[in-house]
């Protein structure tokens, strides 16, 4: 597996997250959410799908209204600003690039929101958020830590107890597909040349990680045909706006194709999307 050292993998991880927020706008639906969307039918666009998948979130979580919300690796924000406006959370978003900080701090100004949105602007492993939480998220972030298993425990750390947990991330199929793809030109430009820095691992070690930071599973969803749908979306809107995308990050629009056109073709073969629900919970010791 790869041990690129932490803060190395956050330094090669921000050259793509801070890319302008206009450019991701050509290609995302209009909240920037950059992970699945959920789709009901052929009928269904991506911004209906993507704010389908927050309301599937939030149910995951069971929240009610007015928690306690910390959203790790929050990009721009479209799930904190969500949470905030429908629920009424009180979210707390971690990103360690200072370009979608200051993104979001506009849209929840605009929104209305600015009093119910914490910003934390760091690598997860240096930042403090000031919890305890009642729900934590992690959407395709875990892929971009090197040490998922000490992340998984420090929020385990930050839950109260009876605090929820949803967790989503593309995944090889088993080790065997690991081992034999993980270091291929094409997951590499993904993984390297796109993102910096990413290990996607299978499903098992995902749930190894969160089963050894003391989290009880609850529920896993196997998103893969809708992330399928989401890039084929993505991509089509790419291809379609190339000279806007020249325009406000020139060379990107070949590599960025490139990484859709990459991802795409290995769902159901090589990797699968899944989203793991869990509960920081402990069972009760009874007498015999």
């Amino acid at each position: 597996m790869t041990t690129l050292p932490p803060q190395e993998a956050v330094q090669a991880t921000n050259l793509h997250y801070e890319l302008p927020a206009e450019l991701f706008g050509i290609y995302l639906d209009g909240r920037l959410k950059y992970s699945s969307g959920l789709f009901t039918d052929e009928c269904t666009d991506l911004d209906q799908a993507q704010t389908r998948k927050l309301h599937f979130v939030a149910h995951q979580l069971g929240l009610t209204g007015g928690e306690q919300l910390l959203d790790i690796g929050c990009g721009w924000g479209s799930l904190i600003l969500f949470m905030a406006q429908e629920y009424g959370c009180n979210a707390t978003g971690v990103t360690p690039s200072r370009p979608q900080a200051e993104y979001i701090r506009t849209q929840a100004e605009k929104a209305g929101v600015s009093q119910l949105i914490t910003l934390e602007v760091g690598s997860f492993t240096d930042v403090e958020p000031r919890g305890p939480f009642d729900a934590a998220t992690m959407l395709g972030s875990i892929v971009h830590m090197p040490n998922r298993s000490a992340v998984l425990r420090r929020v385990y750390g930050l839950l109260r107890h009876g605090g929820s947990l949803y967790l989503s991330e593309s995944c090889f199929r088993d080790h065997a597909t690991y081992e034999e793809f993980s270091r291929r030109p094409g997951t590499k430009h993904v993984t390297e040349g796109i993102f910096g820095f990413a290990d996607m691992v299978p499903l098992s070690v995902l749930v190894e990680a969160v089963e050894s930071a003391r989290f009880s599973l609850t529920a896993l969803a196997d998103l893969t045909a809708h992330y399928h749908r989401t890039i084929d979306e993505w991509q089509r809107r790419l291809e379609a706006g190339r000279d806007r995308v020249e325009l406000v990050a020139p060379g990107m629009s070949e590599p960025l194709i490139r990484y859709l056109q990459t991802a795409n073709a290995g769902w159901g073969y090589t990797t699968k999307h899944y989203a793991l629900s869990a509960v920081k919970s402990r069972m009760r010791r009874t007498g015999a």
